[in-house]
Formats: C-alpha cells, sequence, structure tokens
C-alpha cells in the first residue's frame, strides 16, 4: 500500500473538467488515508453552472467560496455566495452551485463521510429560476 500523503498542494492533483467546473479531489481515502471526511476543490469560470443539479444520499456537504461570486440552488431556494461564503448542503439536499459573477469562481467542498462523482445522485431538469 502506498504512504498516505498528509499534505498536499492542489498543483499536485489532476484536475478533471466535469460539466460547469473543474474539479481536483484533494483529499480521499485512498490517498489520505481519511475515514470520516473527503475535500475536492472546484473552479467554474464566469457564466457557467454545476451540471446537472445534484444530491448526495448518504453525505452531507460544506462549501467554502474561496474567491468569486454566484449564486446556490439548494431545494429550489437561491442563495447569493461571495468570497468567504459558507453553505451547507444536508443530505439529500439538490443543490447546484453557479457563477454569476465576472471572475473564476474557486470552491473547497468538504464531505463527511467521503463520496465521489460517481456516487451523487443526479437531478437532470433542476433549474435556477429566471
Amino acid at each position: 500500500m502506498a504512504k498516505q500523503k498528509l499534505v498536499i498542494h492542489e498543483d499536485e492533483v489532476e484536475e478533471k473538467q466535469l460539466p460547469g467546473r473543474k474539479l481536483r479531489w484533494l483529499v480521499r481515502p485512498d490517498t489520505t488515508g481519511t475515514e470520516f471526511c473527503a475535500a475536492n476543490m472546484v473552479r467554474l469560470d464566469p457564466g457557467t453552472t454545476v451540471s446537472p443539479a445534484h444530491s448526495h444520499e448518504a453525505n452531507e456537504e460544506v462549501i467554502y467560496i474561496i474567491s468569486g461570486s454566484g449564486d446556490v440552488l439548494i431545494d429550489g431556494e437561491v442563495y447569493p455566495l461571495r468570497t468567504g461564503s459558507i453553505a451547507v448542503f444536508p443530505k439529500k439536499s439538490i443543490h447546484r452551485l453557479r457563477n454569476s459573477g465576472t471572475e473564476e469562481m474557486k470552491v473547497i467542498c468538504f464531505f463527511a463521510p467521503p463520496t465521489d462523482v460517481p456516487e451523487y445522485t443526479l437531478h437532470e431538469g433542476v433549474e435556477f429560476p429566471e
């Protein structure tokens, strides 16, 4: 078994292109040895929206806006976000993130217990209200 990393820089992690975002898994059980949490960083270009809306059946998620601004849709309600904002997604809440600003939005996402994109429940057709 490979040695678990305890200190990681975002540039050391492969960035994946997903609909509406670029994603790097920073903390995962297989790379850091964590048992109860995971974390990723996402970057959204101006005008992009994480697609599709999704939920986590067995996981809580907390996001922190490192930079940029936008909106988050949580169970049908829209909330504004800006640098320094935190949003909480309870288990099973349907959520979606949008960069409505003019600069890149950079977000760190914490999960407990750990999860991965294939485990997300997708909700096609859930859109931000006009």
